[in-house]
């Protein structure tokens, strides 16, 4: 868990600091969308690499853990390398997001490997580390010691190196691990012909629809709420705050799994998150402390159904091919995230901003219906 925490902080390094970032470039395109994508992208290619060649399934993901984590942190960290250019930025997102593949799958693989019951309850918590991993560089540039966004960049890039050290050093492959002893270049269609393993992936698609596009624009919303209603907001530290919530539904889902099981606790909080993105154009209508306790619960339900499509997803897979169905299908749901945050950022300067996020209700409608049929 706390190595998950440490390693997942790469993830919105950049855009904690996109207003320091932004002032080096004359940007003529919206940098925070492309920021979000690459690292996205980035993490598409890794973990599509990592499934066709099952890496976590035939090596030991411990080391493929630490191995990752470390040269994530030092792309991470070459956004310091002094009159860094437009095209070095997005590389450097798009190689941290690239090694981030063997981090948050293989960090789930890992947790499989201890587990033969009770899995929706360790991965409630992993992913409640992932969400406060994702959100600590906002809590970082809100605190930090030093007023200069290098001080983001660097904490993360050596919070990363902890983290995979610590790892590879302190937890050993797991007693239930059932490494892959070849090659298996078919098992993507494999993977898609058990009927329970494909439900489930597509319910954790209508969800990944949703996620990060949310989480990207968080700071949007706090923006555009703030300028609505005339007042002065914290924004990278409601940031935190909203991102950061979502860790204890993680695990508050995660302990309702084991009496309800995974499915309900899954479906329901699709069903509340799709709700409060319909509902979302009311959301900059409330006093403000409304507004930051509804977006705090929006926080909450948009990520708490996803260590329980993460169980599913595993204990619909072959133990022997575990890694590479997370893997696998975090591929592809990132995949639909880099569509949902394009869509959002066209759309930022071309209709009304309160309106924005009524298109992210498109996947948790289809989940939803996916999870029915499972």
């Amino acid at each position: 868990m706390l190595s998950q925490f440490f390693c997942t902080s790469l993830w919105f390094a950049g855009n904690a600091v996109i207003d320091d970032l932004a002032t080096q470039f004359d940007f003529g395109f919206n940098i925070l969308g492309y920021l979000l994508s690459f690292v996205q992208f980035g993490f598409i290619i890794g973990t599509l690499t990592f499934a066709l060649l099952t890496l976590s399934d035939r090596y030991s993901p411990s080391r493929i853990f630490m191995i990752c984590a470390l040269l994530g942190g030092l792309c991470n960290l070459s956004l310091l390398i002094p009159n860094i250019t437009v095209f070095n930025l997005l590389t450097a997102r798009f190689g941290t997001g690239f090694f981030l593949a063997g981090i948050y799958p293989v960090g789930m693989k890992i947790a499989s490997d201890y587990y033969k019951g009770g899995l929706g309850r360790a991965l409630g918590y992993l992913v409640g580390a992932l969400v406060l991993g994702t959100a600590f560089p906002h809590f970082i540039n809100e605190f930090s010691w030093s007023s200069d966004y290098t001080a983001v960049i660097v904490s993360t890039s050596f919070l990363a190196l902890f983290g995979g050290l610590s790892m590879w050093l302190l937890v050993p492959d797991g007693p239930y691990r059932r490494p892959a002893s070849k090659l298996q270049l078919g098992v993507v269609t494999q993977l898609f012909s058990i009927p329970h393993f494909k439900k489930a992936a597509f319910g954790y698609f209508g969800h990944m629809w949703e996620l990060y596009a949310f989480w990207g624009f968080v700071p949007v919303i706090l923006k555009t709420y703030a300028n609505q209603q005339g007042i002065e907001l914290q924004i990278s530290f409601w940031s935190f705050i909203v991102i950061g919530a979502g860790a204890i539904s993680c695990v508050l889902g995660g302990l309702i799994s084991l009496r309800k099981g995974s499915r309900k606790v899954a479906y329901n909080s699709l069903l509340v998150s799709g709700v409060f993105c319909l509902a979302s154009p009311l959301l900059f209508l409330l006093p403000p402390h409304a507004f930051i306790v509804i977006l705090c619960l929006w926080g909450m339900v948009v990520i708490s159904d996803s260590p329980q499509f993460s169980t599913m997803i595993a204990a619909a897979a072959p133990p022997e091919l575990r890694g590479t169905a997370l893997t696998i299908t975090n591929c592809i749901g990132f995949a639909i995230t880099i569509i949902s945050i394009q869509l959002l950022s066209f759309l930022n300067d071309k209709i009304d901003n309160t309106l924005l996020y009524l298109f992210l209700s498109i996947g948790p409608i289809i989940g939803l219906y996916k999870l029915r049929r499972l």
